[in-house]
């Protein structure tokens, strides 16, 4: 693959990766709330999870939603419980941050099933995989998963560290409750791209 293609495959994987999105929102509220190995963890899960769903769809995943009846209308339902689910505990947070390391964060399987519900995740893919690779070509698909896999990674614990940031200048549980409140409206209101998609 030669180095003309990798800049733009890079530029998409960043854009597509740092834009606003149910798994940045779920990554700046879990660097606010939780200790920041936590919301790594949750990263590293959603970036190994996208980019499994990524070279799933580049050998053909994205056409068997086509195929299969009911399966693309099943994974939206299924997302749009999961983001309303995610978003309802953020509502009712009490603003409070947790006291050492023993608190329930989004983790590991979190970040990775996340991903898979994501209509973000599975636009990303399908748009990524159309453009710059030739149809089911093995080799495109790995490099350029390789390519969004650390693109990917820095570009969700940029917002893991913005979170982080807020919690440190941040410690009034009336600022942190307001946050995570317009934090659970802006995930449900992705929810709305899922239904009228």
């Amino acid at each position: 693959m030669s180095l003309s293609m990798i800049l733009p495959m890079s530029t998409f994987a960043l854009a597509a990766s740092i834009s606003p999105g149910p798994v940045n929102l779920v990554c700046l509220s879990s660097g606010s709330r939780y200790p920041l190995s936590r919301g790594l963890v949750f990263v590293t899960g959603a970036t190994l999870g996208f980019i499994a769903l990524f070279i799933a769809v580049g050998l053909g995943l994205y056409s068997m939603l086509t195929v299969v009846p009911g399966l693309q209308e099943a994974l939206r339902w299924a997302g749009v419980a999961f983001l309303l689910y995610l978003s309802f505990r953020l509502a009712r947070d009490d603003g409070r941050l947790p006291e050492g390391d023993n608190h329930e964060a989004p983790g590991f399987m979190t970040g990775a099933l996340m991903q898979w519900l994501n209509p973000k995740a599975w636009l990303a893919s399908a748009s990524g995989i159309g453009a710059y690779t030739s149809g089911n070509d093995l080799q495109q698909v790995i490099t350029f998963a390789l390519l969004y896999l650390p693109i990917c990674w820095l570009s969700l614990g940029s917002w893991v560290y913005a979170g982080a940031f807020l919690r440190r200048y941040v410690h009034r549980p009336a600022v942190l409750i307001t946050t995570n409140r317009t934090l659970a409206v802006l995930l449900a209101a992705s929810c709305v791209y899922l239904l009228i998609e």
